[in-house]
């Protein structure tokens, strides 16, 4: 019976690894003219990470509003600054400059394995890059993952008003947030995030990730008339797998317990600020279900939302621009 156990044992590790082999040798997905276009027409930037030089991808474009209007726009995860292509030229529309770019870890920045991808981390990227582009003031509009990093970068303002130092920093102008964990007892991380913060299993999983397995995650976030089309989860995917990304999955989704640790100093900054601040809301949307409209406006009454369709989940400004880009319009109209 032992004898049998460890062939059974060894014949499974054997699987495992031709898995993990054929992953690792199974070639990323071509991308659409539409990503190649995006990614031909940004840039890079060197960022100091842990004592070394990290390339970030970043866009940044001139708009046909007023020229001292600046928007940021930051991601989620596990995608890319291509989260924000469909709206894109609209913003344009609004914004004297629109700028965004791809976290570390994330789409086609680089990606170094020993790196603690911590909250603070993004923030500090963010702030470099605006830094180096001369920003001196800026609105922000974020999703996801990057709600998270908008509110640190949120709370670094505060700090400098209070102490009578927003001369020293980027001074935020509006903030506008989309469909993220806001509030840690109220966001449900999909199984596959779940099981990526095991740390054997986790690390495991990422590399048997594949497009497939993908797709379907990505999809069951999305209202089920508003799924990405084939051609769109390839872009993603892309972006992913870029300098295997995915490997990096269980290291980057420590924001999880993050939220939690800090959950008094990024909530609360948005309780306290007096800027203008809005959260654009999918209701069809598993990780943040619609009891996070009634939490929302119970913790943070003097802010407003505003709950698109039914059918609109976890990607608003993918599922529906032109409703997302009415929504925001009307915020930037407010004030």
């Amino acid at each position: 019976m032992g004898f049998l156990y460890n062939v059974s044992k060894r014949l499974v590790l054997v699987g495992i690894a031709v898995l993990i082999g054929v992953y690792l040798n199974f070639p990323a997905p071509n991308m659409s003219d539409s990503l190649r276009l995006w990614v031909q027409s940004g840039q890079f930037f060197l960022h100091g990470v842990a004592g070394k030089g990290v390339k970030i991808f970043h866009k940044d474009v001139n708009g046909y509003g007023h020229k001292s209007k600046v928007l940021l726009l930051i991601h989620g995860f596990p995608t890319s600054s291509y989260d924000w292509n469909k709206v894109w030229e609209p913003l344009r529309e609004k914004f004297g400059r629109v700028v965004t770019a791809d976290m570390a870890g994330f789409g086609f920045s680089d990606k170094p394995k020993e790196t603690n991808y911590t909250i603070k981390l993004q923030a500090d990227m963010f702030e470099d890059l605006l830094t180096s582009l001369n920003v001196k003031e800026v609105n922000i509009l974020a999703h996801d993952l990057g709600l998270t990093v908008a509110l640190e970068l949120l709370a670094r303002y505060e700090e400098r008003k209070k102490n009578k130092l927003t001369h020293e920093g980027v001074n935020i102008i509006s903030l506008c947030l989309t469909n993220g964990g806001l509030f840690p007892g109220h966001y449900f991380p999909r199984f596959i995030q779940k099981l990526l913060l095991y740390p054997w299993i986790g690390s495991l999983a990422s590399r048997l990730g594949n497009r497939y397995i993908f797709a379907k995650s990505f999809s069951e976030v999305f209202g089920p008339e508003t799924q990405p089309t084939p051609e769109e989860l390839n872009d993603h995917f892309v972006g992913i797998r870029y300098k295997d990304g995915n490997i990096l999955h269980p290291n980057i989704l420590g924001y999880i317990k993050e939220r939690q640790v800090y959950r008094d100093r990024w909530v609360g900054s948005l309780q306290k600020t007096v800027i203008p601040a809005h959260f654009i809301y999918g209701p069809a949307d598993p990780v943040n279900p619609p009891i996070f409209v009634e939490r929302f406006k119970e913790l943070i009454p003097q802010h407003g939302i505003t709950v698109l369709e039914n059918n609109i989940g976890h990607y608003p400004q993918l599922e529906d621009p032109i409703q997302f880009m009415l929504a925001y319009t009307k915020f930037l109209y407010s004030f």
